[in-house]
């Protein structure tokens, strides 16, 4: 198996589901399912110190409270944002979703730009 260069890091697995998809190079995709403990959030950080992280969090209230706890503890992280008007990782449109990614040089399959 190649090696994981990149790490996504989402708040749930529709979200996960959908950007799978659209991603062509080995990407590890990473749920928070939400929240996440200031334990598990140091295991991420021991786990992916040496990766590119990559915070994708939906345009809501719980997701800003996830990018700033990300913020705080995960520095180095990059932080992708998705166009307010679609709130939700999983229900902004491919196409958006597809030009987030590729904007972070995250590779994609064309067809979805």
């Amino acid at each position: 198996m190649t090696e994981v260069e990149k790490v996504i890091i989402v708040e749930g697995k529709s979200d996960k589901k959908k950007i799978e998809t659209l991603i062509k190079e080995p990407v590890a995709i990473v749920c928070t399912n939400g929240t996440i403990s200031l334990s598990k959030l140091d295991e991420m950080i021991e786990q992916f110190f040496d990766k590119e992280v990559y915070i994708l969090v939906d345009a809501d209230e719980s997701g800003e409270k996830l990018r700033k706890q990300f913020k705080r503890e995960f520095p180095q992280a990059e932080h992708l944002y998705i166009d307010r008007a679609y709130r939700e990782v999983a229900t902004a449109p491919v196409q958006h979703l597809a030009s987030v990614l590729l904007g972070a040089d995250i590779d994609i399959y064309t067809e979805y730009l």
